[in-house]
């Protein structure tokens, strides 16, 4: 993995990820433009099928002031996925069957300069489950704290 543009801390918080998987985007030039000034946030965004083929929704990708506004594109578009077919026949048939949901991790620069999203298959956590991860890292926390002091 390359630079990183932005990450989904949120989707640690929520999910439990199983796997993960790297997907290329469809983008617009000034869509890049936005993405190498660091103009992006993933907070929100998720991701669905249309067609059997993989789209990204709610991501924020920001416009600049120098994009002419012909050329400037829409903010929250829904951005098209790029997988293998295997990859997407197996994430197609985890998000129906099985219960799972696909979402986006972190987008960054590869090292061919070429953006990337990484994505997971993951599982929704409960409420108990977010309290027990809370718990655990604030011991982490403590622990390391003591050991810094001792």
């Amino acid at each position: 993995m390359g630079e990183t543009i932005a990450r989904n801390k949120k989707a640690y918080h929520d999910y439990f990820i199983e796997e993960k998987f790297e997907a290329g985007l469809v983008l617009t030039g000034s869509e890049v433009k936005g993405l190498r000034a660091g103009r992006v946030n993933l907070k929100d965004s998720f991701i669905r099928f249309i067609k059997d083929e993989p789209y990204l929704f709610n991501a924020h990708i920001g416009r600049l002031e120098t994009t002419h506004h012909y050329y400037g594109h829409e903010e929250r578009a829904p951005r098209k996925l790029l997988l293998h077919k295997k990859e997407i026949a197996k994430l197609k048939k985890a998000v129906e069957r099985d219960g799972y949901t696909i979402v986006p991790l972190q987008l960054y620069f590869n090292s061919r300069n070429i953006a990337k999203l990484q994505i997971a298959l993951a599982k929704g956590k409960q409420l108990h489950d977010k309290r027990h991860d809370l718990k655990e890292r604030d011991q982490k926390r403590d622990i390391a704290r003591a050991l810094k002091d001792y």
